[in-house]
C-alpha cells in the first residue's frame, strides 16, 4: 500500500503571508491540528501545528550574561533569543511555521511513512509531486483507517 492510496486529497493549506488569526480559525473550523503551507506555485514551504500556534503562552527563557567593561556578553545564543521573541508575537504564518518539513511522494510505502511519524513525532505528513507541489496529506488518522 502507498501513500496515494490512503492519503487525504482534499488538503487545506495556507500560505506564508496569511495572518495567524485567519490560520486558528481555518483550524478550529476544520477540525484540523496542522496546516502545510505552500508558495504561490503550491510548493510545500513550511507546516504549522497546535504546537506552533500556542508558543505565545510559553515561558520566554532569557540567555545568560556577564558584564565586561561596560558591555554585556551573552553566554548563549542571542539570535535563539530573537526567534522566540518573534514566535512568540508572530503576526503572519512565516513567523509560526516550521521550514524544516518532512514530505513524502505519492509512492511512498505506508509503512516507511509509519515509521516517518513514529521516529520523528509527527502527526502529519504532506505529500507531494516531483516538483514538490502539495497534492494530499497523511495524518496519523489516515494511518488508523488503514490498518483498522
Amino acid at each position: 500500500m502507498k501513500a496515494k492510496d490512503i492519503m487525504n486529497k482534499d488538503v487545506i493549506s495556507v500560505k506564508e503571508e496569511d495572518k495567524v488569526e485567519d490560520l486558528v480559525k481555518i483550524m478550529l473550523n476544520s477540525g484540523i491540528s496542522g496546516v502545510p503551507v505552500v508558495d504561490d506555485n503550491g510548493s510545500v514551504v513550511g507546516i504549522v501545528s497546535e504546537t506552533d500556534l500556542i508558543y505565545p503562552e510559553k515561558s520566554l527563557h532569557l540567555p545568560a550574561f556577564i558584564p565586561i567593561l561596560d558591555g554585556i556578553v551573552f553566554l548563549e545564543s542571542f539570535k535563539k533569543l530573537e526567534r522566540e521573541i518573534k514566535k512568540m508575537t508572530a503576526y503572519r504564518v512565516k513567523d509560526v511555521m516550521n521550514k524544516k518539513v518532512i514530505t513524502v511522494k505519492e509512492d511512498t510505502e505506508v509503512e516507511r511513512i509509519v515509521n516517518i511519524l513514529l521516529d520523528k513525532k509527527i502527526n502529519r505528513v504532506p505529500v507531494v509531486d516531483d516538483e514538490n507541489k502539495l497534492v494530499g496529506i497523511i495524518t496519523r488518522s489516515n494511518i488508523l483507517r488503514h490498518i483498522y
